[in-house]
């Protein structure tokens, strides 16, 4: 049996790295995604099911804009048999295109199945989605390969963090 933080861990590691396959670890074929955006900065459907859905919206699709990617699970790891859980989370990364910087920051809520603990539910609030001219993309890739990764505490966000307006505007938010 799968913990649900291996599930979030296969996730993290299929998004971040273009590896849709991994997903099957991750969710029950029959699993769900709910998506509330707060920003005009990037667009998902508000709803998806099934796992192959979700690693067509999550992994594929997103690794055609996307590069460079790293998503922090923010705070607390879930613990064994836990079958719901939620944590804030920073995403780093560059626009394939034109090689600008993305930050953003959300919220992850998770829930799985008792037996199998694959993700059956997942809702993903972005609250901020920053664009940032290619220049920055450097220092703030750094800083990202510098932070533990993917389950990052509160308080090594500020360790070492670029002097981003954008960068210390998400870090106040995330430690607040």
């Amino acid at each position: 049996m799968t913990e649900l933080k291996g599930s979030i861990e296969s996730y993290i590691l299929a998004k971040d790295g273009n590896r849709p396959h991994l997903l099957t670890d991750a969710f029950a074929h029959d699993a769900s995604l709910a998506m509330t955006v707060k920003t005009a900065a990037i667009a998902f459907p508000q709803e998806t099911h099934g796992r192959d859905a979700i690693a067509s919206v999550l992994v594929s699709d997103f690794a055609l804009k996307y590069e460079n990617v790293y998503t922090f699970c923010v705070g607390a790891i879930p613990t064994a048999n836990q079958s719901e859980f939620s944590c804030d989370w920073l995403v780093c990364m560059t626009e394939k295109a034109t090689g600008a910087a993305r930050v953003g920051y959300g919220r992850y809520e998770w829930t799985s199945d008792v037996a199998s603990s694959r993700v059956t539910r997942l809702h993903i609030t972005i609250e901020e989605m920053s664009t940032l001219p290619a220049e920055f993309a450097g220092s703030i890739l750094n800083w990202a390969n510098r932070l533990p990764y993917p389950w990052c505490a509160r308080d090594a966000l500020s360790k070492d963090a670029p002097g981003i307006e954008t960068v210390q505007h998400v870090i106040t938010q995330l430690t607040r």
